[in-house]
């Protein structure tokens, strides 16, 4: 099921349970929604074609690619201190950013354990 909100932004429900009202032309959907906004699609899109004009072999992705893989696994190694910050608020912040323990630690002490603040650092 694909539901339109403005032009550049969906809604789109996978797997749908969909029940009609008998009385009238009412649907009632339940399902997780997932937001799609065909703006940045295109950005994306108009990005990946800008990579490809720079690189037309694609040989110049490959060192980059790996160096950033590098990086983050290097992060991943490193032990982060939690005292002072509650394990409900890491998890919290986990789910939503959809990051690492150890990454949410340090957004959650970047912003004095605001929980909104660190979601919003880590997902913008």
């Amino acid at each position: 099921v694909t539901i339109r909100k403005s032009k550049n932004i969906l809604f789109v429900i996978g797997r749908p349970d969909v029940y009609k009202s008998p009385a009238s032309d009412t649907y009632i959907v339940f399902g997780e929604a997932k937001i799609e906004d065909l703006s940045q699609n295109a950005q994306m899109q108009a990005a990946e074609n800008f990579k490809r004009a720079e690189n037309p072999a694609g040989l110049g992705d490959l060192p980059s690619t790996r160096t950033e893989t590098i990086q983050e696994e290097s992060e991943e190694e490193e032990e982060v201190d939690e005292s002072n910050v509650e394990a409900k608020d890491i998890d919290l912040v986990m789910s939503q950013a959809n990051v690492s323990r150890n990454k949410a630690v340090k957004a959650l002490k970047n912003n004095n354990n605001d929980i909104v603040n660190a979601i919003m650092e880590l997902t913008m």
